[in-house]
């Protein structure tokens, strides 16, 4: 009888811990998700103010439909010259990841 009440409790806190692990492995994939998107968006913004990337969209509107191909959402666009700073959102299980990222030309 103790046996069975111990092997239950085992069984208990290595579902409870594997469920934890999973939630904790599922947000550190989307931050990476996340992060990725806000690289990708930042560069097409640049490439597009510097005219680097021909397109008909304003670089902040490239920026967006790159963000969303990668799973995020552009929550933030700002262009200074040919620099580009955004910001990305990603959701999981509720919460939101954000990242924000900055690309153009080397100081100096």
């Amino acid at each position: 009888m103790a046996g069975t009440a111990l092997a239950a409790g085992i069984l208990t806190v290595a579902a409870t811990l594997s469920l934890g692990l999973a939630g904790v492995g599922g947000a550190a994939a989307t931050a990476q998700r996340a992060a990725g998107a806000a690289d990708a968006a930042a560069l097409a913004a640049a490439d597009a103010a510097s005219g680097a990337v021909p397109t008909d969209d304003a670089p902040c509107a490239l920026a967006a439909r790159v963000a969303s191909a990668a799973g995020a959402t552009l929550s933030g666009c700002r262009i200074d010259g040919h620099v580009a700073t955004v910001q990305v959102e990603a959701a999981y299980a509720g919460m939101s990841a954000v990242s924000r990222a900055r690309a153009g030309p080397p100081e100096g």
